[in-house]
């Protein structure tokens, strides 16, 4: 049986006999206690479905059609509320699950698990290495949404008092300690990576533990929780200081050693970033396409070596019909499989380097004040542009992964159908009345951009209205996510040093650019930036959002770095899409006046929760 049928959405309980115990059930046999640990894997955040992961639409990096009702895409448009609050984690409502509820069932199978008679201990300690993890990973869910929750250590008891029954939020420090406590104590027994693929691929391992591990110390020591001013002499109703009002370096010092543990782990376990093998695919393409594929398939190809934990819980299938525009094969038109509602905005495709590395406001050989002006697709531009197409300035002399990350209007989309270097070259085309244009009121990019990195190049567009998906399991980590975490750690512990550099490195030779120090040397504006530690600061952070983009990260590395209040109340903008020609088409329009204000850095905690536990209070601002 593989993990994606054990993990149904039918939980363990239901299937208990009648008149009979449930915990005493759950736990007699080997079989219904390994159900049971299947069912604290349930709760896990559906990060593969686009709405199910709050990482996408909470923030900045996607905008949707008006008629959307997606509960992350409320919170972007500022709804968000202390009554019905959305994506809701706490409780488990509006497009949230109750991770605390996910916490207690953990706890149960930590006090049951002793008692199964026919495992073996070393099978027994395993397991209970896992529900550590996921409890550990439940807290740290809330934690990076909320701030400062209540510490889950063990279960109330039956008959406890009143006064018990309702836990008090316990400070930051306290809570980051707590969740790497049980993740250090989960990895002693996890085993270094999973021998029987068949059955156990996406069971939680020490190279996922010790990720995580780094994951939320980096998250730790980030101005939003390292020494924050804005939540200094924030207090429980009992008087418990929740925020340490100084910040400390030592937390960065900490992180850097946790991500270089993660990562020596990790690459003797042979993770590596992923590279397209050519003389494994049947057609010729060329090196530039090979690079994008690079780039595509470290996502999307399922099981790459690049991946460190793919949640086989939540599979990207319906992601990919909504990244993926209308109207691509001309002789399908009406193709009504592929959504292609999923548009990042046109801030988000200016964020990419320029050709040479370094951002399109530095390149100093980069025109940017003629960034709208339009240009035609020629023959030297074929496998990033249509031959002859119209289309505008900033579309030409990008990265790689501009090319490999995003489609739009002229631009072309690699695979879905056809294999060879000519016939599979279909391209978007999204002006008014063209294919990939609004055809209804829900199924079109609202800014002119899709998000082709989600998109497996394998799928098949077929007749009439099918479309051949090919899922994976949505890589919660990646090895190039943790280069990145270690990258920012390091720099913010010593400073510059060849250290950061080799690992920025390496990601940006994946993605086909200079490094570092030559892109900056050679062609920015501020030549020395990378030689100190804010300019490098700043480097390492916009590297991470063009390499992380569409994965869930932006949304949380912006509050993080303190950066949403920035970034998020710039205007939502697009092409004008209700033109047919290019010069009118190609004029930035504004879609929406995104907000966001220092109390939306927490998100706030539902109200029905503070009339029920009077030993927590709101976040500030709330």
């Amino acid at each position: 049986m593989t993990l994606p049928a054990l993990f149904s959405c039918r939980k363990y309980l239901d299937i208990v006999p009648d008149n009979v115990a449930t915990i005493d059930y759950a736990f007699r046999l080997r079989s219904t206690a390994e159900r049971y640990l299947f069912t604290c894997y349930n709760y896990m955040p559906a990060l593969g479905n686009f709405d199910g992961n709050p990482g996408n639409a909470s923030g900045d990096e996607y905008w949707l059609p008006v008629v959307n009702n997606s509960n992350a895409w409320q919170i972007a448009r500022g709804f968000q509320n202390i009554v019905n609050s959305y994506m809701n984690y706490w409780q488990g409502n509006n497009g949230g699950k109750d991770l605390f509820e996910g916490i207690r069932q953990c706890n149960i199978f930590l006090d049951n698990v002793g008692r199964v008679p026919d495992m073996t201990e070393t099978e027994r300690n395993r397991w209970i290495a896992e529900a550590r993890f996921l409890k550990a990973y439940y807290h740290f869910w809330l934690f990076q949404m909320y701030g400062p929750i209540p510490v889950i250590r063990t279960n109330i008891p039956v008959g406890a008092s009143p006064e018990e029954v309702y836990p008090p939020r316990e400070p930051v420090d306290t809570c980051v300690n707590y969740i790497v406590e049980q993740l250090d104590l989960a990895a002693k027994d996890l085993p270094e990576k999973i021998e029987n693929e068949v059955s156990e691929l996406g069971r939680v391992t020490k190279a996922i533990a010790l990720t995580i591990k780094a994951q939320v110390l980096v998250v730790a020591a980030s101005p939003l929780f390292n020494g924050n001013p804005d939540h200094a002499g924030f207090k429980g109703p009992d008087g418990t200081l929740l925020f340490a009002n100084s910040q400390s370096q030592e937390k960065w010092v900490r992180a850097a050693k946790a991500c270089k543990e993660a990562i020596t782990l990790c690459e003797s376990l042979g993770h590596k970033l992923y590279t397209f093998n050519p003389q494994f695919f049947q057609y010729d393409i060329s090196d530039t396409t090979r690079v994008q594929l690079s780039i595509r398939n470290a996502v999307t190809e399922k099981w790459n070596p690049e991946v460190i934990w793919g949640n086989t819980n939540s599979l990207a299938q319906s992601i990919q019909a909504a990244a993926t525009p209308r109207g691509l094969d001309p002789s399908k038109v009406a193709n009504s499989a592929t959504v292609g509602n999923i548009a990042p905005p046109l801030k988000i495709a200016e964020m990419f380097y320029s050709n040479h590395g370094v951002p399109i406001t530095e390149d100093k050989t980069y025109d940017y004040s003629g960034r709208f002006k339009l240009r035609s697709g020629t023959r030297a531009y074929r496998y990033y542009l249509q031959e002859g197409y119209q289309t505008v300035a900033m579309h030409f002399d990008r990265e790689p992964r501009f090319y490999a990350d995003l489609g739009f209007d002229g631009g072309i989309w690699y695979g879905q159908g056809l294999f060879n270097d000519k016939a599979n070259l279909f391209f978007v085309s999204s002006k008014k009345g063209q294919p990939a244009s609004a055809q209804n009121q829900s199924s079109y990019s609202v800014t002119g951009y899709w998000p082709k990195k989600l998109v497996n190049f394998n799928n098949v567009i077929g007749d009439g209205t099918t479309y051949t998906i090919q899922s994976y399991p949505w890589p919660i980590l990646r090895l190039a996510n943790l280069y990145l975490l270690y990258a920012e750690a390091q720099n913010e512990a010593e400073g510059p040093s060849a250290d950061v550099y080799r690992y920025l490195n390496l990601i940006r030779e994946r993605a086909g650019i200079p490094s570092v120090e030559e892109s900056w040397t050679n062609y920015s504006r501020n030549p020395a930036k990378f030689t100190t530690k804010d300019g490098l600061r700043e480097i390492i952070q916009r590297e991470r959002l063009i390499e992380m983009a569409f994965e869930g990260q932006r949304y949380w590395d912006l509050r993080r770095w303190k950066k949403a209040a920035e970034e998020m109340n710039k205007p939502i903008t697009g092409w004008d899409l209700a033109q047919e020609d290019a010069p009118a088409y190609y004029r930035e329009k504004v879609i929406y006046n995104q907000t966001f204000t220092t109390r939306d850095y927490l998100w706030p905690i539902p109200e029905s929760e503070l009339l029920s536990n009077k030993k927590i209070n709101q976040n500030p601002g709330w």
